[in-house]
């Protein structure tokens, strides 16, 4: 059984990039949307925008790593896998 689109698990893949500002807008508008929203960002988008920001919007720790100590038995991108409905990269520049 599929979840409603509101209800939608999304993991939101920031990558590096000066657009990488534009995500805490895309992250406000998928929760206003009833979205769950989990951020995983990279140490250069970290460079652009802060993991607090998109922690304050989403209600979720930002991840900024795949080993999680925390998370399934240290190999959080399985659980981040297990987790989400959709994945969403942005921005998605060259």
């Amino acid at each position: 059984m599929t979840a409603a689109p509101s209800a939608r698990r999304i993991l939101l893949g920031v990558s590096g990039g000066i657009a990488a500002y534009k995500s805490a807008e895309l992250v406000r508008l998928l929760r206003a949307g009833g979205a769950e929203v989990q951020v995983v960002m990279t140490a250069s988008a970290a460079q652009f925008i802060g993991p607090l920001t998109l922690q304050a919007l989403s209600g979720r720790p930002v991840r900024d790593s795949l080993w999680d100590a925390a998370a399934e038995a240290a190999m959080g991108h399985i659980e981040l896998a297990r987790w989400a409905d959709l994945v969403l990269i942005a921005p998605a520049t060259a």
